[in-house]
């Protein structure tokens, strides 16, 4: 039997923690509203580029900010006039001169490091970071080109870790574009190591077929070698995917070749049974570079849409028969130590 799981209602969430709110390019000229953690929050940028994260709610008669607007010293309430700078103060009060000491709402983190949105969530008020978000390279680096976007699931967040660490699934959901022989996929060679909370597992497929988004984006020249290494942090993971043509490389050789594709997932939650999936896709192309990153970009969202629905029916199957103890095999190794870590964190 596998690690015993609470209802997802009952489970807090691990704090003192960067959880991605977001990718930088969402923040243009109007407020974006969006819950995390429970937590109804307004995200805006200053026309200097400053990024701020304000609780989503006027002090004065409680009109969520985000149908405000954006000026230059902050954000104006779109009732009463009210205008908020970025550490939550009001600083004008129209038609008043005078402003209550009380007029100010709550102020979070908020960081823009590679093109993500982090925001940190304290386990009290008064918690800060001690250490800045963590940095994604490959948004920047000039080998690799890159999309992405933001999944809204209706399932609690647990659940997009457990399809993500257990890809033995990619034969049966996704046929179309990355998936391949569901029989590779269930007997590849898997290693699962820890060390703290960052659980690994890495799969290896040698002597594969390649699947058709492999086949568009990059000329094999017949059977591949293929790997999987999934790396889950508490808020995000990092899943470097590809392959070689068969025999070309070591795939334990962190140098090798071949055809990438990194991708970065922030899970968060938005409730104890909703959850947002932030997720971007880099690759390599070595020749035709736009046509091959479209390729990749949107075939990777419909692989992701084929795990929503996946994902969501589970979800309301789950609560369809109530909770029951679920019965693991090899797979689930991965899953089940993120949520252990998951627990230990959470304090659940």
């Amino acid at each position: 039997m596998g690690i015993e799981t609470k209802p997802a209602h009952l489970a807090p969430f691990p704090s003192d923690q960067w959880w991605v709110a977001g990718f930088g390019w969402e923040l243009k000229d109007k407020p974006l509203a969006r819950t995390l953690l429970g937590v109804p929050l307004v995200l805006f940028r200053t026309p200097e580029g400053q990024v701020a994260a304000l609780e989503d709610r006027c002090c004065h008669k409680e009109l969520p900010l985000s149908l405000g607007a954006i000026e230059p010293r902050g954000l104006r309430c779109g009732y009463h006039g009210l205008l908020f700078d970025c550490a939550g103060t009001c600083i004008e009060v129209p038609g008043q001169a005078m402003i209550p000491p009380k007029a100010r709402v709550r102020a979070y983190e908020l960081r823009e490091r590679d093109q993500i949105l982090w925001i940190w969530f304290g386990a009290t008020p008064d918690s800060r970071p001690v250490d800045e978000p963590p940095a994604y390279r490959f948004h920047g680096d000039p080998e690799y080109s890159f999309g992405g976007d933001m999944v809204h699931y209706d399932a609690p967040y647990q659940l997009v870790h457990d399809n993500l660490l257990d890809l033995s699934h990619l034969g049966y959901v996704h046929v179309h574009t990355i998936g391949g022989n569901p029989g590779v996929h269930m007997n590849a060679q898997m290693k699962v190591t820890q060390d703290g909370d960052v659980v690994k597992v890495v799969r290896h497929m040698r002597g594969s077929e390649a699947p058709p988004t492999y086949a568009q984006a990059w000329p094999f020249k017949g059977r591949i070698d293929r790997w999987q290494e999934i790396e889950f942090h508490v808020s995000h993971m990092r899943i470097w995917t590809g392959a070689v043509d068969e025999g070309e490389a070591p795939l334990d050789d962190p140098q090798r070749g071949g055809f990438h594709m990194r991708g970065f997932h922030g899970v968060t939650p938005e409730t104890a049974t909703t959850s947002h999936y932030f997720w971007t896709i880099s690759t390599n192309p070595r020749s035709n570079r736009e046509e091959v990153t479209k390729v990749v970009v949107d075939q990777t969202a419909r692989t992701f849409l084929e795990d929503k629905d996946i994902i969501e029916a589970q979800w309301k199957n789950q609560q369809r028969f109530g909770f029951r103890p679920q019965v693991d095999f090899h797979v689930d190794i991965g899953p089940n130590r993120a949520r252990r870590v998951i627990q230990r964190l959470a304090g659940s």
